[in-house]
């Protein structure tokens, strides 16, 4: 049976390790998604967190659910998620004007990502081999 939660100690917290992940992470986009990536060789659990403008929403209440529309999409599809990027600490940020209706939009542009990123895994490693 998969691991559906979203534990505490998944959640990505602190200023430092919040810094860290903007100064030395890699961006990834896919439709109106944004992650930002840095790979943790020693760690056992990805660190993932969310995070949505105020620039793109502007009512606090659009922020807060696009926020938990995240969250759900990421617990939901967490192994897909791991698969593409790894262990790893990373942010998940909502980059659109416009507040997602529901779940399945969110999961169409994480999945879209995700797969983006296998595609890219799999290009570098037939270029590595060949």
């Amino acid at each position: 049976m998969t691991d559906r939660g979203y534990k505490r100690s998944e959640k990505l917290k602190g200023k430092s390790g919040i810094d860290r992940l903007f100064r030395e992470g890699k961006w990834h986009t896919g439709g109106s998604l944004r992650v930002i990536v840095l790979p943790d060789e020693g760690g056992k659990m990805p660190k993932v967190g969310v995070s949505v403008s105020k620039k793109f929403l502007k009512k606090a209440v659009d922020r807060n659910r696009a926020k938990r529309l995240l969250r759900e999409t990421y617990r939901l599809n967490k192994a897909l998620f791991l698969e593409a990027f790894g262990v790893s600490s990373s942010m998940l940020f909502w980059v659109s004007r416009k507040l997602p209706k529901n779940q399945a939009e969110v999961e169409v542009d994480f999945i879209k990502l995700c797969e983006k990123i296998k595609r890219q895994k799999a290009a570098e490693e037939d270029e590595t081999n060949a």
